[in-house]
């Protein structure tokens, strides 16, 4: 019997979930960008700016969870693929804004549809409580993630800081 009051279950067990996980979401995520000629770092930086359109290259950069510079390299990609434009803000011309194209609004509905459905199918196979528990844990997870990578920031800067 699993207890997962014990932390050394708990990690033998999301260990062999993860993998599985991981796959499936992987598999997914090929067949939506089958044939659409687009990687998945690329579709996941249109999908911020579906939900968030206007966003500063900072704000994106920190939602796609790259450094600014491997930013700004995708974005350039992106404004070659005519899949997103870049404005200078009206109030401060050192901010520049990232907006999408009427073609990426189009390429990230499409898959935005796609995973909205996948999604709706698993909401339909999941009682109400399982849906919460899921989304729950997942916040959760994500927010000790996040906790995590800050302390292992800050030990960094630490450690480089001279005594």
């Amino acid at each position: 019997m699993v207890d997962f009051k014990n932390t050394a279950d708990f990690t033998r067990v999301f260990q062999e979930i993860f993998p599985k996980l991981m796959h499936y979401l992987e598999t997914q995520e090929i067949k939506e960008l089958t044939g659409l000629g687009i990687t998945p770092g690329q579709i996941n930086a249109l999908l911020i700016l579906y939900i968030h359109d206007d966003l500063t290259m900072g704000e994106l950069s920190a939602e796609i969870y790259l450094a600014e510079s491997a930013a700004t390299r995708l974005v350039d990609r992106l404004v070659k693929m005519n899949l997103v434009q870049r404005k200078g803000d009206e109030n401060d011309r050192r901010i520049v804004r990232v907006y999408l194209t009427s073609y990426g609004k189009e390429l990230a509905s499409l898959v935005f549809e796609r995973r909205k459905s996948r999604f709706d199918n698993l909401a339909s196979r999941l009682a109400p409580q399982e849906r919460e528990m899921l989304v729950l844990s997942v916040k959760a997870v994500l927010r000790v993630f996040d906790e995590i990578e800050v302390e292992t920031v800050v030990t960094k800067d630490e450690e480089s800081t001279p005594k």
